[in-house]
């Protein structure tokens, strides 16, 4: 398994319903089809100083781009909108006046700096807010208030360096929680307390050194954790222990040089786990036990990724040596994944050095099974 799927992708929301029954995204896309093909299709020049309008069977989708006068186009039928790619600071605090059936609320790419405390309370049926790429410091508490049908809520590349609880108060429905791509270095404890419904969290690319002990205690029902891009040296322990239904793990491209051998126990249907371009060398005895096969419950079936650590291969290893071998066939680049030391082992890969040691017990042959001796370069 030399290349990563899609799934490693931050904006991915499963089971975020749109209006019409599609997901974000690809209603989204449909939309776009829809501005480029139709206006050709019959003929018409389409006018760039006019937003996109179309009915759908439960109301208008309009989607405004500069320069496009967008305040002349809002409609209170009006179920999905997006107002993107201005040069916007702010918003008229009653914008959404009159349109209570909006569903899906896409402001991304502007130069928001806040939104009104009032700004959502209009949109009681919102389901789905995208904030992408702004210059959001804070926001105003209350924003949700009115917000109890809310269930994705995307604050991804703002530039949030503190997060309080309270700003999230209000959203009963919560699913999908993206922060990625902003300055957070530390998180309040207690945040997710009320989320129980949270299936998608993302914190990854922030400056976080450290998790609240706590910060996995509310959800109930966590499938994907993103964390990777941070700074974190170690991992509590427990930390991960209240979400056993966690399907994908990502820790990559942190500074992790020690992980607790408890750290993954109870994690029984982890299906994809990241741990690439850390700072391991060893890991404890035990750690692997609940992961992949054999005996475990999941078999691990989108893949795991360990490349990028400066692994020292010695007996320290044994146990992880062994659960490669095992699970040889759900590794990512596993011909780069190399020892760095002892002197003899340096730049050998570290399933080649796996099957060496285990030889006698394990039964594969390197050559048989494709299995490099020596780590090749990671083309860009």
């Amino acid at each position: 398994m030399e290349k990563r799927e899609a799934t490693m992708s931050s904006w991915s929301p499963e089971r975020n319903q749109s209006p019409g029954g599609l997901e974000p995204c690809l209603s989204r896309t449909l939309l776009l089809l829809l501005i480029i093909v139709a206006p050709s299709a019959q003929g018409v020049t389409p006018n760039p100083e006019a937003c996109q309008v179309f009915q759908l069977e439960n109301g208008s989708s309009v989607n405004c781009q500069p320069p496009a006068k967008f305040l002349s186009y809002l409609r209170a039928d009006t179920v999905y909108l997006a107002v993107e790619f201005y040069n916007l600071t702010q918003l008229p605090p009653d914008m959404l006046r009159d349109m209570s059936n909006l569903q899906e609320l896409h402001l991304s790419n502007n130069g928001l700096k806040n939104l009104s405390a009032k700004f959502l309370l209009p949109v009681p049926q919102l389901k789905v807010l995208d904030l992408t790429r702004n210059a959001l410091t804070q926001l105003s508490p209350g924003l949700f208030q009115n917000s109890a049908a809310l269930h994705t809520v995307v604050l991804t590349e703002n530039q949030l360096e503190v997060l309080e609880a309270s700003w999230l108060y209000g959203l009963k429905a919560l699913g999908h929680l993206d922060l990625s791509g902003n300055r957070l270095r530390t998180l309040p404890p207690r945040l997710l307390a009320n989320f129980t419904d949270l299936r998608i969290l993302n914190l990854g690319h922030n400056q976080l050194e450290t998790l609240p002990s706590d910060l996995l205690r509310g959800p109930l029902k966590l499938e994907r954790l993103h964390l990777e891009g941070n700074r974190l040296r170690t991992l509590e322990e427990g930390l991960l222990v209240p979400q056993p239904n966690l399907h994908h793990l990502f820790l990559s491209n942190n500074q992790l040089a020690m992980v607790a051998a408890s750290t993954f126990r109870g994690l029984k249907q982890l299906d994809m786990l990241d741990l690439s371009n850390n700072l391991l060398t060893s890991v404890p005895r035990g750690l692997w036990t609940s992961l992949g096969k054999p005996g475990a419950a999941r078999d691990m079936k989108d893949g795991f990724d360990i490349s990028g650590n400066p692994w020292i291969c010695d007996q320290n290893l044994d146990d992880l040596y062994q659960w490669l071998v095992d699970n040889k066939d759900k590794m990512f680049f596993r011909n780069h994944t190399c020892c760095a030391e002892p002197k003899a082992m340096k730049g050998k890969t570290l399933l080649a050095a796996a099957i060496s040691h285990l030889k006698p017990e394990a039964g594969v042959e390197m050559g048989r099974d494709g299995v490099a001796e020596h780590c090749t370069p990671l083309s860009n």
